[in-house]
């Protein structure tokens, strides 16, 4: 017997990157940060007190959402703290999409988006994205005659790492019949001189995803939040989100974490430097990579090379290198690859040389 609601049992679930098992092993398959987060999170860990844990921790992380709301220049009532940045667009779809209700995204893009919607029973309107990487010009008209009632544009892009202007984004926003989330867990790592908060400011209907997992690295942590107009941000804190939805621990380090922005960013500069160096060695062994504002690049295997796309993955996970392969059709040709340190990209580099 099936227990199972019908949609839930035709999905896939989300297929997250590999895990290593040995301590060995280069991992540039899931896109984390390879610095430390700042010294004073440690500190936050050694003092940390066992006794705190019979208690509740508190319901709203508000002294989280003055320190962001201040990094951003907003109020606290357009602050929403999550598991991630994952459980924000959880709330997003169960507060704002009826099931049945359509949810727009581009193709390709982030693998979760298309899966939480078949959660929630309602189809996802892919908008394919042009060669360049670039949304086609008609991107809104396609999702308003789809009436759509959420749409997710990741930027910068992921698996590509292209950047979307604030002057585009600004018309999509006007245009758009629906609610617009902005996903920039990536943003920490771009060069370009890019503020999307007046997003926020000048528009009902947008909401920006932030993550610490990428530029603070804290994947592990599991922390994110959300900034938008208190008639999006207050339904999902005081209806849809979980009671007590952060633990104690978390939020003090999170706290620390935004505090210490400024550390957080010299790593990110870090890695973009790193990012520039791997384009330029990749395209020396012959592989074309997109232009990056990530912590990743999305590298063209070409037909000519020695291997494909994905032996070249295999060959490079035999060498205990793991990268991200895909089987997509408009990624099938390509690896995406984290950037490392740089000891680790030498590797990286070196292996390929050999095979």
């Amino acid at each position: 017997m099936y227990y199972e609601r019908e949609n839930i049992k035709k999905m896939q679930g989300y297929v997250s990157g590999e895990q290593p098992e040995g301590r060995n092993t280069i991992k540039l398959n899931t896109n984390e940060n390879p610095y430390p987060p700042a010294p004073d999170i440690q500190d936050v860990i050694a003092n940390f007190s066992s006794e705190s844990l019979r208690r509740y921790p508190p319901a709203r992380a508000d002294k989280f959402r003055e320190l962001a709301a201040s990094l951003h220049e907003v109020e606290r009532s357009n602050i929403i703290a999550t598991r991630g940045g994952d459980e924000l667009l959880r709330l997003l779809i169960t507060t704002f999409v009826n099931p049945g209700e359509a949810i727009g995204m581009t193709s390709p893009t982030y693998s979760l988006y298309p899966v939480l919607a078949q959660i929630q029973d309602c189809p996802s309107v892919m908008i394919p994205l042009n060669d360049d990487w670039s949304l086609p010009s008609n991107f809104t008209q396609q999702i308003n005659e789809a009436n759509c009632k959420l749409t997710f544009l990741v930027n910068p892009h992921a698996p590509s790492g292209k950047l979307v202007d604030t002057d585009t984004l600004t018309t999509i926003a006007s245009e758009l019949n629906s609610v617009l989330l902005i996903d920039e867990a990536y943003v920490d790592f771009v060069d370009a001189d890019y503020d999307s908060m007046p997003l926020v400011r000048d528009n009902d209907n947008v909401i920006i995803l932030r993550t610490l997992s990428k530029g603070y690295s804290l994947a592990g942590l599991r922390f994110g939040y959300g900034i938008g107009p208190e008639e999006l941000i207050k339904p999902m804190m005081d209806k849809t989100r979980d009671s007590y939805n952060l633990d104690l621990i978390g939020q003090q380090i999170a706290e620390t974490a935004i505090s210490n922005r400024d550390y957080a960013m010299k790593n990110c500069h870090r890695v973009a430097g790193e990012r520039n160096k791997l384009s330029e060695s990749f395209l020396e062994l012959g592989l074309t990579s997109e232009e990056s504002q990530t912590n990743f690049l999305l590298v063209t295997v070409p037909v000519e090379f020695t291997f494909t796309a994905k032996q070249l993955y295999e060959e490079l996970k035999a060498k205990g290198i793991l990268v991200r392969y895909f089987a997509d059709e408009k990624v099938a040709d390509k690896l995406r690859i984290s950037i490392g340190l740089p000891q680790e990209n030498k590797k990286l580099v070196d292996t390929i040389k050999s095979l």
